[in-house]
Formats: structure tokens, sequence, C-alpha cells
């Protein structure tokens, strides 16, 4: 398991050069905000959003299509559900004939609009990758994970897009998507289980990101490190073999007369930390005392049985970490990747895409999205090539940025403010408390 995720790493830094050729390698394209659920875990329902419900158009799209021509994959989705849009076969319809023969065109769906009529559709028209999202297989889990949706429309989605794809002589990629959480966590056995006995190719495993504050309890993973937990983890276990707690840390490190046991605690963690420093490790003692081994057991334990199922099946799955990577690679910037929501505004990446805030670490993130140029004033080469989007391209890829949720002081004014300026590494590159390069979240790509 560890091994797979350590190999995709590698392949991304083997084409990071992607990000400065002359055109998109991948264009991610919102065709609309507008959606039949209402996902709790969705950016669109959290306080504060600026996200508002429109379809992109026709003529917006048309800005795009010089740039087809180079693309390696195309994926038609964004906040919304692309099934809403009625225009989407047709925009599948463009970019196939456009497209290089082994380009890839796909979308996520929540699937609860895919019947056989509209699976007949999307199979002639060229979608040759489609991803539901199931994040269960118990219906009770899959409607507190899905408000509105049903699982058995999921079921019905994929045998009607297998069914057509049969009909027609067309291979599909058939995947699911499952958002991880401490209260889904022990349904993916099952779902890679019925994944097996329904010809599904994929499946995608992503952590969930909160957006809302009561939300942060849920996520079933840590924020602190690889590296600082290993190192922490290390300190504890020395501490412990000298019979000292480091745990007691912020009951007495601020006791002005301490007990000789109370002064080791404190003398360990100053070593600590000097021994973290000197390695170039950031440690967020807080976080580092409050991380939950038991939950990362578990989860480990379920993504182990569901590796073992897909490997037995012969399902090519994608599980996230358990802890951001302190070696970070962001996928989006070294794949050549370009966002576009459905108003026409050009966009890096997820993370950066909309306004939204995200509440992790017991602080709150407000995100502003970075956008390079508009479809309506200029084509997407235009844009992609202009220097404003590839300055952003070249401060990513030198990861010259802090990662703000190991630094004891996190989040500063600096990051946590909407109105970003630059970072404490004098860094004008707004990604120091993204965790998408970290390699917890993953995505249809």
């Amino acid at each position: 398991m560890d091994n797979r995720i350590q190999s995709e790493q590698q392949t991304v830094g083997d084409i990071e050069d992607r990000a400065f050729l002359p055109y998109p390698s991948r264009l991610f394209v919102e065709v609309t905000t507008r959606c039949n659920l209402r996902c709790a875990m969705c950016s669109k329902h959290s306080p504060g959003n600026g996200i508002i419900d429109g379809d992109l158009s026709a003529e917006t799209f048309s800005r795009i299509v010089p740039a087809l021509a180079r693309l390696d994959a195309l994926v038609l989705n964004g906040i919304g559900e692309p099934l809403m849009h009625p225009q989407l076969e047709g925009f599948i319809e463009t970019a196939r004939r456009e497209m290089p023969f082994l380009g890839s065109i796909g979308f996520q769906t929540n699937g609860q609009l895919i019947d056989r009529q509209r699976a007949e559709s999307l199979v002639a028209a060229g979608a040759d990758r489609i991803c539901v999202s199931s994040d269960a297989v118990s219906p009770d889990i899959f409607r507190l994970m899905r408000n509105g949706g049903n699982q058995k429309a999921v079921e019905n989605a994929v045998t009607q897009l297998h069914e057509a794809s049969v009909r027609q002589g067309r291979r599909v990629a058939l995947g699911l998507e499952f958002v991880v959480t401490k209260r889904n966590v022990r349904e993916l056995p099952r779902l890679l289980r019925w994944a097996a006995l329904n010809s599904v190719g994929f499946v995608i495993v992503t952590h969930m990101l909160p957006y809302q504050a009561g939300m942060s309890d849920a996520v079933a993973f840590d924020i602190n490190t690889d590296s600082a937990l290993q190192h922490f983890r290390q300190w504890k276990d020395r501490a412990a073999a000298d019979g000292v707690d480091i745990e007691r840390y912020f009951d007495v490190f601020m006791k002005f007369h301490k007990t000789p046991e109370e002064e080791q605690v404190t003398n360990y963690v100053r070593k600590m930390i000097a021994d973290a420093t000197s390695k170039g490790i950031d440690l967020n003692i807080d976080n580092l005392l409050k991380c939950d081994e038991e939950m990362l057991n578990s989860v480990r334990e379920a993504f182990a049985e569901a590796d073992e199922i897909a490997r037995a099946s012969g399902i090519d799955l994608h599980l996230p970490a358990l802890v951001p990577s302190r070696t970070r690679k962001c996928e989006f910037v070294a794949n050549g990747s370009a966002f576009i929501s459905w108003d026409g505004d050009v966009h890096p990446c997820y993370f950066l895409w909309h306004r939204y805030n995200c509440h992790l670490g017991g602080v709150v993130k407000c995100v502003q999205p970075e956008a390079f140029g508009n479809l309506a004033e200029q084509d997407m080469l235009s844009i992609w090539n202009g220097p404003k989007f590839r300055a952003f391209r070249e401060g990513v890829s030198r990861y010259d940025f802090p990662f703000c949720y190991d630094c004891s002081v996190a989040l500063c004014d600096y990051v946590q403010l909407a109105d970003f300026t630059q970072d404490c590494y004098v860094s004008p590159v707004p990604c120091g408390a993204c965790l998408w390069c970290t390699g917890l979240f993953r995505c249809l790509q």
C-alpha cells in the first residue's frame, strides 16, 4: 500500500516539466455549480462561501477548444453535478473530435440522475472515464454522507453505464470515489467487495476537508506531517524508557516551581524540539499531543483490508496518506493542469478554485480563489502562457513556502486571513496551508 503511493509520487516527479509546456496537459472544467444533493462535506454549503449557481456557456467552452488538441485529459466537473448541465454531451462530443485519440474525457458524478437513456447518450458522446461518488454500501450511512442521495441509484448508475458500454461496443472506465471519514471508514472494504462483484475498474479514496467547524472532528487523518510524527514518537518512546511521560508537558511547563519529575518532562520536550530543529523538522507540540493514534490505526487497518481486496480482484485502488507528507508534490502543477470555473475564470487547482473556509487544527483558513484571467477576454492558451500564471507555477515548483500546520504559531495572520499577500517565508505563493500536495486528497484526473 505505501509502496503504491510512493510509486505514484515518483511518477509525478518524472513529468514535472509539463508545468512549463506551452499548453496545459490537463483541464478541469466546471460545467455547473448547480447540484441535486446538499452534502455537508461540500464547500458549496459552508458558511461564507462565495459560490453561486451557474452553468458554463457554450461560448465560454468554445474558447477552451484551441487547447484541446494537446490534452492528455479533460475532466468536466467542479463543485456541481455535471449531469445537470443540458449541454454536457455536446461538450464531450466536441472534445472527442478535437482531442488526441488517447486523450481521456471524464467526469465525476453522484450518479443519481443516470438512467438507461442518459447512460446511452454519455457513452455515445465519447465519455471514456466516469467516476461515481459512493461513500458507503449501507443505505443509512450513504444518506448520512450524501444528503438527498440514494445508494441504490449508485448501483443502478454503474449497471446502466456498463450495459450502455457493451451495447455500443465502447470501453468506458468506470470507477467509484469514496470520501473517508471516521463515520464511514469501515464501509470501505465492503465497497471494494461490491466493486469487485460489479466489474468496477478503479476506486479513488480521498479524505474530507472540513468546510464547517463541526466537521473537523470527523476527519480520518492527522494534521501533523509524517516527519513530525515520526520524530515525536521516537522521543516519546525514549522518554517512556526513562520513566518520563512527555504527554504531561502542557500540564507542567508553565509552573514556576516544578518537581524533579516535572523538570524532566520539560527538559525532554526542549531537547526534542532542539533535535527537530537541527534536522529541519517543525513541531506543533499541541497538535502532536492530540494525535489520535487509535483512530489512525483503525483507518490504517481499513485501508490495508481494502488494498488486499483490490489486489486480489484487479481493481486499481488509489489510497490517500494517513498524515501529510513533509515532502510535498503538487500533482496539479506538475501535471500541467488548469482549472476553469463555470464563469470562465482560470485557476491553478482545487484548493484555489473557489472562496471558502476550512477548519483544521483548531483554526480557520480563509481561502480566496486565485485567477489568472477569464475566457471572455482571452483564450485558454493565452492565459496559460501569460506571465502571471507561469510565475505562479514556477513559485509552486520551488516549494519555497512553509507547511503551516506543523508550525507552533499556526495559523498566523500571514495565511489565516482572506487577504493573503505573503507568508512568513516572504513567498507570494498562497500554498502554505494547502493539504492537496501532501497526499491527503485524491481526485479524478
